[in-house]
């Protein structure tokens, strides 16, 4: 949207010497100034007395998470990742992949292995083998879904 602005200009005209001295004159100009859009919004009228108003919302509980270790390998062709516990891990438990900039996965633990002896049950410290469905790699963090109970 542009603004015009009307300058006046002083034109001095030499005076010829029978003349009287000099007259100033006094012409328009014409100057268009360029502002920025500015988007107009409807402001609501509030009325004098402010009235509180309860908003409800719905909100989605994430699920807790408990930090369950460190990819400290992976092996590619088998997609078997070894990772060093910070906590326990049983087979059933549901756990969470992240790392890098698009890997970030949820699965459910079918089996483990800590050297090529299938357990049920890991402790905290150990290193373990574990299938998972998708590309990891070392330094990726593991955690461990804890399910609320209703």
């Amino acid at each position: 949207m542009a603004v015009k602005k009307i300058l006046k200009k002083e034109i001095k005209t030499s005076p010829k010497k029978s003349e009287k001295p000099a007259k100033k004159v006094v012409l328009p100009i014409k100057k268009v100034v360029a502002k920025k859009k500015v988007e107009k919004t409807s402001k609501a009228v509030r009325p004098k007395k402010e009235v509180k108003k309860e908003i409800v919302k719905k909100v989605m509980k994430k699920p807790k998470e408990k930090k369950l270790g460190l990819v400290t390998h992976y092996f590619d062709k088998a997609k078997v990742v070894v990772l060093k516990l910070s906590s326990e891990l049983e087979v059933g438990d549901k756990i969470r992949i992240e790392g890098g900039l698009e890997t970030d996965f949820k699965q459910k633990v079918a089996s483990m292995e800590i050297k090529g002896e299938r357990i049920k049950k890991a402790k905290k410290g150990q290193e373990i083998g574990l299938k998972v469905k998708e590309k990891v790699r070392v330094g990726y963090r593991a955690y461990k879904i804890e399910e609320d109970i209703k």
